[in-house]
């Protein structure tokens, strides 16, 4: 996952990962103890509509997410198992105009969900259990707040770490830190999830210095929906696989790797899906990738500056502004928002700047909906951060103070109900 992830603590070291790891076991007996009983099976619900009201087949309004509200949404993801963690998934309401954030429950029984994804219809939310035996939970959203967990299945992999739903909202994605391997599982038109079809371990190459393996950190879907990436921080490789959209299956078909030792970690694509960037966990870069959608392969550029200045700093994660203007990064570690111009019809990043977070190790960021705001997850401070988005400029400037929340590794925005 990364040096500070995982409920084992955030101790700043590659080396504390590994220790996490090495917890993951005593996790899963904790679980087991628990809930008392094996994951349970996930609801069908044959031939209802989707969870966004329409046909299997049939797309979402693609504007609704994108129309101004006044209150939205907050989701976030947490350790159960980690002392002073959490007890659930985390739920909260932002004002839109304000970025005030306001608590308003848990969503308990819901073991260490680290990662989060909403569905395109916005009614089911997924989230990862981070464990030595991973699983993958479905909520049923409803607009009362009265959420339903829909089920959870067995990912066939250690330390799931992220997830993402493909744009069909069909199949669900998910990446294993532990095992170094991705999985697909099926959703039903309730947004329950069946049994998975797939898992896929990165065998090659071989791992990178320091790494007793892969690492797989992230799982997307290219903009077209043609090409599934895989993000592995252990042997410094993106791998792209197609998708069988009715087998559910992976069959890779390239990969892109980095230099030795450059630990990629997290990979979002230009709005135009010819370029995608890259945040370098290990060597503490960025790199501005070209890529191919015809063949899905990737070709990164030269390392480029996080503006951290060098030294302790492990850039997480980056968001690119729906116009393609604007990148954003967040370093753990110098706790601050990268800011870049993004140039050349996204084919450059040019750094403009930083600005401090307000918390500690920001772990995940995420803009809202409407671009207006942006969120960073604080997991060493406990804190979630929101920041007002210039759209014009981009510059960034602190909303609130930041909102209290344990062991805060995941803040995902969305639109209200």
């Amino acid at each position: 996952m990364d040096s500070g992830a995982g409920p084992a603590g955030a101790s700043g070291s590659r080396p504390g990962r590994r220790r996490c790891m090495t917890a993951l076991a005593a996790w899963a007996l904790s679980s087991a103890a628990a809930c008392g009983s094996p994951d349970p099976p996930a609801r069908e619900s044959p031939g209802r509509k989707t969870p966004g009201g329409t046909r299997r087949g049939e797309a979402p309004d693609p504007s609704a997410a994108h129309r101004p509200v006044r209150e939205g949404r907050l989701f976030l993801g947490t350790y159960t198992s980690q002392d002073g963690g959490g007890s659930g998934i985390g739920l909260a309401t932002y004002d839109e105009i304000t970025g005030r954030v306001t608590g308003t429950g848990t969503l308990t029984g819901v073991p260490d969900p680290s990662y989060l994804a909403l569905h395109p219809s916005g009614r089911t939310l997924y989230c990862v259990n981070e464990r030595e035996k991973g699983g993958v939970t479905a909520v049923a959203l409803s607009s009362d707040g009265k959420h339903e967990v829909l089920g959870t299945r067995g990912t066939g992999g250690a330390g799931p770490c992220h997830l993402s739903v493909h744009p069909s909202g069909r199949w669900l994605l998910s990446a294993h830190y532990g095992s170094g391997s991705v999985a697909v599982h099926p959703i039903d038109d309730s947004g329950a999830l069946g049994e998975r079809t797939d898992v896929v371990a990165h065998s090659a190459p071989p791992p990178g210095p320091g790494q007793e393996g892969p690492h797989a950190h992230q799982v997307i879907t290219s903009p077209d929906g043609r090409h599934v990436l895989a993000v592995d921080l252990g042997n410094d490789t993106v791998h792209t696989y197609r998708l069988d959209g009715d087998a559910g299956t992976l069959r890779q078909v390239s990969h892109a790797t980095l230099r030795p030792g450059a630990g990629p970690r997290h990979l979002t694509f230009h709005p135009s899906g010819r370029f995608a960037y890259l945040a370098n966990e290990l060597d503490d870069t960025v790199v501005v990738c070209a890529y191919d959608p015809a063949t899905g392969r990737l070709r990164p550029g030269e390392p480029q500056s996080t503006g951290s200045g060098g030294g302790g700093n492990y850039p997480a994660q980056l968001a690119v502004t729906r116009e393609g203007r604007f990148a954003f990064l967040a370093n753990r570690g110098h706790d601050s928002l990268a800011r870049y111009a993004v140039e050349g019809g996204g084919a450059r990043l040019r750094l403009l700047g930083t600005v401090p977070v307000r918390g500690e190790f920001p772990r995940h960021l995420a803009l809202s909906p409407s671009e207006r705001l942006l969120f960073t997850a604080n997991q060493k401070s406990d804190s979630v951060s929101v920041f007002h988005v210039d759209r014009r400029g981009g510059e960034l400037r602190l909303a609130d103070k930041p909102f209290r929340a344990p062991v805060a590794v995941c803040a995902l925005p969305a639109t209200a109900s």
